[in-house]
């Protein structure tokens, strides 16, 4: 069996025993909050940058790892002569730089190394890490996992009710002009991935009617079958995911619900109290 070493980094929402258990190398994301930068999950949870983000929102940004630390991370693999494959699944690139510097550093070493660019982050991402590593406890080789890890990028689901679209002008994710059209209507912005990148997939006047048009996306992918594990995410409003979760379990037993905090790098843009839906395409 083939001896793989994986590499991601802190947008990947994977518990930290689970991180453990599978031995995975996590590159942590800044955060700086209140002029104060923090290494994601090592200096920081994830509640907790939720935590500051009620006080000091505005002006919080992200950044990705240090190049350097993708050089060290590489030459200890190749060094150390535990693996013959290395796979490394990053955020989006379209969103942040961590996946051309995971590429440039695997250059550099000699050492097998797929680098793959998820188009995504959080839930979505970690499920492809989970389901690779499920492929090769069950013998499947690098090549068949690769290939596999390489189809889900566009076949996947990630939308995003934003609660502050005044932090999502202040980081370039939605202009000026829509932000200021929201705010003066009262419409909330549903925001969904595609092809790596965030666009607006609807303007809804309500809240309500926003939750209303998440979950009608619930019951359309559930029914066509490409549902089967659902990942809820929350900047720091656990209580509402957990009743988005109960509301959801009545109404598909079968579907398999995980709740879990939204990765910084998507929250300090899109604002404490934000929510997020995301899955993996099944067929």
């Amino acid at each position: 069996m083939e001896k793989i070493a994986w590499v991601t980094d802190s947008t990947c929402g994977l518990p930290q025993s689970f991180i453990e258990e599978h031995d995975i190398h996590v590159l942590p994301m800044i955060v700086n909050i209140n002029n104060i930068s923090y290494r994601e999950d090592i200096e920081i949870s994830k509640e907790e940058v939720y935590e500051l983000l009620k006080q000091y929102g505005e002006g919080a940004k992200t950044s990705q790892p240090a190049y350097g630390e993708f050089v060290t991370l590489y030459e200890q693999l190749a060094s150390s002569g535990a693996y013959d494959k290395v796979i490394a699944v990053h955020a989006s690139s379209a969103l942040t730089g961590t996946y051309q510097s995971s590429m440039s550093a695997a250059q550099m070493v000699d050492l097998d190394v797929t680098v793959i660019d998820s188009k995504v982050g959080s839930f979505a991402l970690g499920q492809m890490i989970r389901k690779g590593l499920h492929m090769a406890e069950v013998g499947e080789s690098a090549a068949d996992i690769v290939k596999t890890i390489q189809h889900y990028p566009d076949h996947l689901e990630m939308y995003l009710l934003p609660q502050s679209l005044d932090q999502l002008r202040k980081s370039g994710r939605v202009s000026t002009t829509q932000s200021v059209f929201a705010n003066l209507l009262n419409i909330n912005l549903i925001l969904r991935f595609e092809q790596g990148k965030i666009i607006v997939d609807d303007k809804i006047r309500s809240k309500k009617k926003a939750v209303r048009y998440l979950f009608q996306a619930i019951e359309k992918a559930y029914k066509s079958g490409e549902l089967t594990e659902l990942g809820i995410m929350h900047a720091g409003a656990k209580e509402k995911a957990e009743e988005w979760k109960n509301e959801l379990l009545n109404m598909y037993e079968n579907l398999k619900i995980q709740v879990e905090p939204l990765v910084p790098v998507a929250g300090v843009h899109a604002g404490h109290g934000t929510m997020a839906i995301s899955w993996l395409k099944e067929n």
